[in-house]
């Protein structure tokens, strides 16, 4: 048994794109995808997929991935949280194995630009720090809150999200903000197991460049992924 385990989330029943998770960019499935990058990655790790849906697991396993178990239904809704589906997740492969992880990577199958590499530095944003207990992927937002981002009053009138007290003319003197991309999740076990929540007192980041940080929701950012696809540089 390895100290890391790699969780996929890949139910079925996607409203915004159907059937999203074996939709394919390039030659393969975004489940295959995910699965793939989890096995490229350089660290020894076990990889599991936690679905409902039998063509994902099946789909899954074709690229390496165990799939052991369903998800429950009470977790696999459109109004379910992610969390609580990798900590069953966690709880039914050391069930399973009689032993504990260390460290729990959730690798999400709808970013499917994301390299082994940005697992790793993710990974690492963890390990090497005494104090973080989990870390997410990142990439520098393209509005920022104190520059162009705007919040509306009671009334309807708008101001900026974030005030400074000094006036800023170009957003290049603001300072820099990330959005999650939700590509990678690196958790501490106890940690994971004890939140219900990503971020945490010591929550690190990884910053990806925004070209592999596409996280695919509607039909459009499906075809623009493959279109980046095509067009980007292989991983040296």
């Amino acid at each position: 048994m390895s100290e890391i385990l790699c969780t996929i989330c890949a139910r079925g029943g996607s409203k915004g794109v159907p059937d999203k998770n074996i939709r394919k960019v390039g030659d393969k499935p975004l489940v295959g995808h995910a699965v793939s990058d989890a096995k490229r990655w350089e660290r020894d790790a076990d990889v599991v997929v936690s679905t409902d849906d039998d063509r994902i697991a099946s789909v899954a396993e074709e690229f390496g991935a165990e799939v052991p178990f369903r998800r429950p239904p009470e977790l696999a809704s459109d109004s379910a949280a992610k969390l609580p589906a990798i900590q069953h997740a966690v709880r039914q492969m050391e069930s399973d194995r009689g032993e504990r992880y260390e460290y729990i990577v959730d690798i999400d199958a709808t970013t499917p630009l994301r390299r082994p590499s940005d697992i790793e530095d993710c990974f690492v944003a963890v390990i090497e720090d005494e104090r973080a207990t989990n870390a997410y992927t990142v990439c520098e937002a393209d509005k920022n809150p104190y520059f162009n981002m705007v919040e509306l009053d009671e009334n309807g009138y708008a101001s900026l999200s974030k005030e400074r007290s000094d006036d800023v003319v170009r957003r290049q003197d603001t300072p820099t903000v990330y959005e999650m991309n939700a590509a990678i999740y690196v958790y501490e076990r106890d940690f994971l197991m004890e939140t219900d929540s990503v971020h945490g007192e010591y929550t690190r980041v990884s910053v990806m460049p925004p070209e592999r940080s596409v996280d695919i929701d509607t039909e459009f950012d499906l075809e623009f992924v493959e279109f980046i696809f095509y067009r980007q540089e292989p991983e040296k």
